[in-house]
């Protein structure tokens, strides 16, 4: 599933600024970016403060991980922003973009009804309370879309010693969906699904389901950018987004990162190290 979300800034103060100074060059850039940021709102957010200060126009392409990396890696976007640490490694690693900055963090953490009757609630770790909803074959939706939380849940089920795609289509269902598709699916069925923290919050039909499993280290959920290579890709308005990754790792940027809120409830942690 592809969302597009467009942003444009309609007369924007050219105020005499560092960032400003080279605007001109430019009038957009393509982001190609994981789901869990747009549908978290975190866009409809960050994205009017950064074009009220440059002018440029950001075009948002919310897919899953894998498949943005894919889309980076064939040169339709100028900057890639996901959450597969090792994809995004291995992406610059073979040319194909520039710096990898982290940018900000959150969790995932397991979605179920709250009747809860794998007891995921009473697990110690994310491999035991994985390990108690295959043992007791109860439904669980997975994304199976080769998104960033697709990569991870797959990772957990290794480390609790569990092929769950060898069960496909009894207890464990794949949507090859997005997050939010993926949680009605879940609430749906009844079942258990592994999100993102943001994507939970921002969700409207939790309809008799919470989080019954969080906090274990092994959850922790890294997100970072960068830029495309102008070298592989002469197209890349490496400027413009050079001049983007720059004001979502500033001081800034980060600031505004931290302060958006849905439901009173912080979304995204900024980890820059610029």
């Amino acid at each position: 599933m592809l969302r597009l979300i467009k942003y444009s800034i309609v007369g924007a103060s050219l105020a005499c600024t560092g960032w400003i100074a080279s605007a001109a060059y430019a009038t957009e850039i393509v982001v190609q970016s994981t789901t869990s940021t747009a549908n978290s709102g975190l866009y409809d957010y960050l994205l009017p403060i950064f074009e009220k200060k440059t002018g440029i126009k950001v075009n948002v392409v919310a897919v899953g991980t894998g498949q943005a990396i894919k889309n980076a890696v064939r040169g339709d976007g100028d900057v890639l922003l996901v959450h597969a640490k090792s994809s995004e490694e291995k992406f610059v690693a073979e040319g194909y973009g520039l710096r990898r900055f982290d940018l900000m963090y959150n969790d995932f953490v397991v979605i179920g009804p709250k009747a809860d009757p794998a007891k995921v609630s009473e697990a110690g770790t994310i491999g035991e309370a994985l390990a108690q909803i295959g043992q007791s074959r109860v439904l669980f939706v997975s994304r199976g879309d080769d998104s960033g939380t697709h990569k991870k849940e797959l990772a957990l089920w290794g480390r609790a010693g569990i092929d769950p795609r060898s069960s496909s289509g009894t207890w464990y269902r794949e949507t090859g969906s997005g997050m939010g598709a993926t949680l009605n699916a879940a609430v749906g069925m009844d079942a258990y699904t592994l999100s993102d923290r943001a994507t939970w919050i921002s969700f409207a039909n939790k309809s008799g389901f919470d989080i019954l499993f969080e906090g274990d280290q092994a959850l922790f959920n890294q997100y970072g950018i960068i830029l495309v290579n102008p070298a592989k890709h002469p197209h890349v308005r490496a400027q413009a987004g050079r001049h983007f990754i720059d004001w979502m790792i500033s001081p800034e940027g980060q600031g505004a990162i931290a302060s958006y809120r849905r439901n009173g409830k912080q979304l995204f942690f900024p980890n820059a190290s610029p």
